[in-house]
């Protein structure tokens, strides 16, 4: 019988403490750590992941918008919280609760300084984001003269860290493109930091970048994926370790005869006899429909259980005519031995579509290996 006797997502903090220091020792000990904590900890739980970091040595978080960064404050996180995509309507919010913006347009640049003026902040810290070639989100390099000029007319806030992204550091076949947003990175904060007159803080570096561009490590990194283990899924380092586990359990099992069908709109219909096996996790939990059919699986007494039949909300089926197992026994969705890039791959997916689609009705529980 299986230890749990629901489905959880569980959280190894033994993992994260080695993913964290594996990192970190890739880079000099001058160099910050600024840990991605978005998409509640890439599916995980943000203030788990946070908390714990803030114990081991993380210098820095980062969010991709404001409501994340402010349920980091409220559950106690107390480093610099950087905002990555901040939204205008969310500035007060974000000066209320002490986080820092990535401002990354004129619109943006210019929106902030209004509410911070009429918040009376003064020198409020900042990140100006730059694009190096990613073509998302950042300023061009030819709107840094208007970019200083603005700064220049406002006291309300004070660039403290300039950044940018790497669109391909996981890919050896782009290292020219890369050395490229390097160097042009390189460049700007060059020509910033003599304009401004003090130092910044520059990052650019994500998780393959630490791995694979010492060049880029500049004042501080940032990783995310990397953090969580799921960074082998894009060509990533094999010495981090899945932090997050989704178990479920059988809980009744069904032996259909050939004619039989199972589930909704009759999608699977049994040519032999087949027996299944439901599980109590769904499309409400984030597992798509897309698994349906045969595309994705579950492991069960280190068998493939594939799913058949269509994606319920709450429920999935599988086969396991060929497995020895009975009621309550566990079924994994995904953990260290079986990844969760196997069953993504199988639909045409990444492994992050899948971890960051884990519903919060999904209970979280905490190990730790040590």
């Amino acid at each position: 019988m299986s230890k749990i006797q629901e489905t959880v997502l569980e959280i190894n903090l033994a993992h994260l403490t080695h993913n964290f220091n594996y990192l970190k020792n890739k880079v000099s000990s001058n160099v910050k750590m600024l840990a991605v904590v978005k998409a509640s900890g890439y599916g995980s739980d943000a203030s788990i992941i946070a908390k714990h970091l803030e114990k081991i040595g993380a210098d820095y978080f980062a969010v991709a918008y404001v409501s994340e960064g402010v349920i980091l404050r409220e559950s106690g996180v107390k480093l610099p919280i950087l905002v990555l995509h901040p939204q205008p309507v969310n500035f007060k919010k974000l000066i209320e609760y002490n986080l820092e913006p990535s401002l990354y347009s004129l619109r943006v640049l210019n929106q902030f300084i209004e509410t911070a003026s009429i918040l009376n902040q003064k020198e409020y810290p900042v990140h100006i984001k730059f694009n190096t070639g990613l073509n998302r989100i950042g300023f061009s390099k030819n709107e840094l003269g208007i970019i200083l000029d603005t700064l220049s007319q406002t006291q309300a806030i004070k660039p403290i860290a300039l950044l940018s992204h790497l669109a391909a550091s996981e890919d050896s076949n782009e290292k020219e493109f890369t050395i490229q947003q390097i160097d042009a990175f390189k460049k700007i904060a060059d020509t910033m930091i003599k304009k401004v007159g003090y130092p910044l803080t520059l990052h650019q570096s994500n998780t393959s970048g630490i791995l694979n561009y010492p060049e880029a490590h500049f004042d501080m990194v940032r990783t995310g994926i990397g953090l969580y283990g799921y960074g082998n899924d894009v060509k990533y380092d094999t010495k981090l370790k899945p932090v997050a586990s989704l178990k479920s359990i059988i809980s009744q099992i069904h032996e259909l005869e050939p004619g039989d069908s199972l589930g909704y709109n009759r999608a699977f219909i049994a040519t032999d006899y087949t027996k299944t096996a439901t599980i109590p996790i769904g499309h409400a939990d984030g597992i798509s429909r897309q698994y349906g059919n045969r595309k994705g699986f579950v492991t069960i007494q280190n068998k493939r259980a594939y799913i058949i039949g269509n994606v319920c909300m709450d429920m999935i089926m599988v086969d396991i005519t060929d497995i020895d197992c009975e009621e309550g026994d566990e079924a994994i969705i995904f953990d260290a031995n079986s990844g969760a890039a196997k069953i993504a791959e199988n639909t045409g997916t990444i492994s992050y579509e899948l971890l960051t689609a884990i519903s919060t009705r999904v209970k979280r529980i905490v190990v730790d290996d040590n």
